[in-house]
């Protein structure tokens, strides 16, 4: 393809990256301090645009081999790491459609994403190779299993045996695959029961890694430090997919640490970073390195997947000197549907943004449009959209208007400069009486309290106003007692709150029931939390 063409799909952003930018770096293995488990390593593994698209069909051999052909699904159970990335792009670039599943699913969960998908190989990591099988027994098709290394630049050995499978595989390959071809099958994160695959193909895909680029200006110099997990797809589409849209690289750690974040990004040159609210929690309870102004040349924090509290947005900036931006979007979005601008003097703490790569609304229970400053659900309409849910027509029917505008389940509003602002969940509203009350309102009252580390409020049944509120709090070490009891902290919301909005039960815990992507599983409050944690231990 040529260089200067705008690529549509995953398979032509790996093409024009290997054109564009043969020897620059796509990833590279994040580099861990002495003294937790690793060894420091002056030269962490790095995988070229050229090394890649060499990668990809070095896979599609492997998938060859295991019985499997484009169009087939391939599930991958694995966590971050070198291989992984290989795995689900050169799956993608040969027209398969990946399935990555989230490692924190319930066996149940893995059971029925193995099985629902009707996945035809699974390519798993050792230590996960026992519970895949147990649940591959479940399904009515024969499922090839390949073992992996996820940190590993090389893949499975066979190397000799897979090229001349390859090059016998080439004269019946049907070609690159189509732009409106799924190429990924993502389940969510089933909070309200069994997960739905959601069905994205190589155009949104593309679609979105550009809008991504774009939207923060980014170029072949960025690099970004990738410590999500890319069985979600924040990190699928913007650590992993974003840098092939302008020639940039990411940097892959296999998980979140506090201790080694700023460290990693320094050595790394990273130039932008990619988390949640809770991890830029964590980050400001730990220890910033004294010399992380002269060490950290990032120019941006982008913050996804939930709403940051305005607190801690405020704390970060403070303390670190970065500049966050907060952005919003779903799986069914591929990602990032808002997003505020790349000029600090131009984003609104508290908002989502504005809608990024695509159209966005907010509508009415009519579905109709509601004009600015009136409180309905966001809605969705662009190339970014999924084309449904996978086996599941009435899921798909219900998500959609008529009109073909995806509802989103969100209760927000839109001011007069087009910004967006999400004040909770439809099916998390508490209704207290006939009036509607955002949890969000509730948490960010209690977040500000300097004892209150993180909150989330959520409505219980009530006989007399039908829903009560009730707040799970956890608070910060060593801010237990005399200022920190349900007592002070009730008086704290009467004068933040009135006392209507004040929570009738404050419950302190160890911590919040939280998703893959850092959101707080609301719904889950109500359910039994083991011990409750004194506030004056």
């Amino acid at each position: 393809m040529q260089v200067g063409h705008e690529p549509a799909t995953v398979f032509e952003l790996i093409e024009r990256g290997a054109l564009a930018w043969p020897d620059a770096p796509y990833a590279m293995a994040a580099p861990q301090a002495p003294g937790e488990g690793a060894k420091e390593s002056p030269t962490p593994a790095t995988l070229t645009y050229r090394a890649l698209a060499a990668a990809c069909r070095e896979v599609q051999a492997h998938l060859r081999a295991a019985g499997s052909a484009p169009g087939d699904t391939v599930s991958l159970v694995m966590p971050n790491g070198l291989a992984t990335v290989q795995w689900l792009l050169g799956a993608m670039h040969g027209g398969w459609c990946v399935n990555p599943v989230n490692l924190l699913s319930q066996p149940e969960v893995l059971r029925h994403v193995l099985v629902h998908s009707d996945c035809r190989v699974v390519v798993v990591s050792a230590d996960w190779e026992a519970a895949v099988r147990a649940q591959l027994v479940h399904a009515a098709r024969p499922v090839a299993v390949i073992v992996a290394d996820a940190a590993s630049l090389a893949l499975p050995p066979g190397r000799e045996r897979l090229v001349s499978t390859a090059r016998a595989g080439a004269a019946r390959a049907p070609g690159p695959p189509a732009p409106d071809a799924t190429a990924l099958l993502m389940y969510t994160s089933g909070t309200t029961g069994l997960p739905k695959g959601v069905m994205l193909t190589q155009a949104s895909l593309a679609a979105n890694a550009r809008a991504i680029s774009t939207e923060h200006g980014l170029h072949a110099g960025d690099r970004v430090l990738g410590v999500l997990p890319l069985y979600h797809i924040n990190a699928f589409a913007v650590t992993m997919l974003a840098p092939l849209a302008h020639g940039g690289s990411v940097v892959l750690a296999a998980k979140f640490s506090a201790s080694q974040f700023w460290g990693q990004a320094a050595q790394s040159g990273c130039t932008w970073i990619n988390v949640v609210p809770t991890m830029i929690a964590f980050l400001l309870e730990g220890a910033a390195p004294p010399s992380l102004a002269r060490r950290v040349r990032i120019r941006f924090c982008r913050s996804a997947s939930a709403a940051l509290p305005p607190e801690h947005h405020r704390a970060f900036e403070a303390r670190f000197g970065i500049g966050i931006i907060e952005t919003m979007g779903l799986t069914e979005t591929v990602a990032p549907a808002f997003s505020n601008p790349l000029d600090a003097a131009q984003r609104k703490l508290g908002s989502v943004g504005r809608a990024s790569g695509c159209e966005a609304r907010i509508i009415g229970r009519a579905l109709e449009p509601l004009p600015d400053g009136q409180t309905g659900e966001l809605a969705i309409r662009g190339p970014n959209v999924m084309r449904g849910y996978y086996k599941n027509p009435e899921a798909t029917a219900a998500a959609f208007t008529p009109d073909g505008w995806l509802r989103t389940g969100d209760l927000g509003h839109r001011d007069g400069d087009g910004f967006f602002f999400v004040t909770g969940r439809i099916k998390e509203l508490i209704i207290k009486g006939g009036e509607n009350i955002a949890p969000r309102e509730i948490d960010e009252a209690l977040l500000a309290h300097p004892a209150v580390l993180d909150a989330a409020a959520v409505g219980m049944p009530d006989a007399l106003y039908g829903q009560e509120i009730m707040a799970c709090i956890v608070l910060r070490e060593g801010h237990a007692g005399d200022a920190a009891t349900e007592a002070t902290l009730r008086e704290f919301c009467l004068a933040k709150l009135g006392r209507y909005k004040t929570p009738k039960l404050l419950r302190f815990v160890a911590e919040l029931p939280r998703g893959p992507s850092g959101k707080v599983q609301r719904l889950k409050l109500l359910e039994p939390l083991g011990p409750e944690v004194a506030p004056g231990l």
